[in-house]
């Protein structure tokens, strides 16, 4: 299963509740949540068309049944939890949520509060290592000095795995 966003996904649903939503189409000009791929997960927003009631979430597309699981929930009318959608039409559509977002701020700095994997080793790193880390299994590490550790903060390297500093 893999994380995938696709442009133009845009289908109706009148299921209630908050469970899993069954998809009914795409909306005229749009492309169908089978563009996600069977067992895929995306980002998705299901909005009432005429009630104040919103969910952003993380949603798994299943083509067998032509649903949409409600996985995680970002945000949403009820607090930051799943919605209980009334009956009418909604739109379920694939979104870029605001909190998974990666940009660059006014100042140019880009922050994540994940971890970064860059598939080319390049990466950049703050001179001091503030909250602990761990260096998994398949991953190797570079630091490019002077580096320290914060009182606290620790760096843990997994077994068979390399963190060099320069």
């Amino acid at each position: 299963m893999a994380l995938v966003l696709a442009d133009r996904v845009n289908e109706t649903t009148t299921t209630t509740g908050s469970g899993t939503v069954t998809l009914l189409g795409a909306v005229s000009g749009y492309r169908t949540f089978s563009a996600v791929g069977d067992g895929n997960q995306t980002y998705y927003v299901i909005a009432h068309q005429s009630l104040d009631e919103w969910e952003v979430g993380i949603g798994t597309y299943t083509s067998s049944t032509v649903s949409l699981s409600r996985d995680t929930v970002l945000s949403s009318t009820a607090g930051g939890a799943l919605v209980n959608f009334s009956g009418g039409t909604k739109r379920v559509f694939v979104d870029y949520p605001a909190e998974k977002a990666v940009y660059e701020d006014v100042d140019n700095n880009v922050s994540v509060a994940g971890n970064v994997t860059a598939g080319n080793g390049i990466f950049v790193n703050a001179t001091t290592m503030t909250t602990s880390f761990t260096l998994n299994t398949g991953f190797n590490g570079i630091t490019v000095g002077p580096f320290t550790i914060a009182g606290g903060a620790s760096l843990t390297i997994s077994s068979g795995q390399r963190h060099v500093i320069l």
